[in-house]
C-alpha cells in the first residue's frame, strides 16, 4: 500500500531552525521514500512500511537529540505525489 504523509516539526526551543533542517536532511537521505519540502511542511511518499519505519526512527532520534517537540502529520493511504 502506498502512503502519503504531510509532516510538520516544531522543536520547542529558541534555536528551532537547525533541528528542522537537520530532520529534513535526514529524511532526504532515505532512499526508500520520496521527500518534498517547502516552507510550510514536508511531504513523504512511499510504501507504507518504509515510510512508517523512517518516521518511527527519525521522530525518536529527534526527541532524543532535541528534547521536547511537536510533530503534526496527515496520513493518506494513497500516492498523492504532485503531478509534474
Amino acid at each position: 500500500m502506498e502512503l502519503s504523509v504531510e509532516l510538520s516539526f516544531y522543536p520547542l526551543q529558541d534555536q528551532y531552525k537547525k533541528p528542522i533542517l537537520a530532520l529534513i536532511d535526514a529524511l532526504k537521505q532515505e532512499s526508500s521514500i520520496e521527500v518534498i519540502s517547502n516552507r510550510m511542511s514536508t511531504q513523504l511518499f512511499g510504501e507504507y512500511d518504509s515510510v512508517m519505519m523512517v518516521l518511527n526512527r527519525l521522530m525518536k532520534a529527534s526527541f532524543e537529540q532535541y528534547g521536547s517537540a511537536v510533530f503534526v502529520a496527515k496520513f493518506i493511504n494513497s500516492d498523492r505525489r504532485p503531478k509534474a
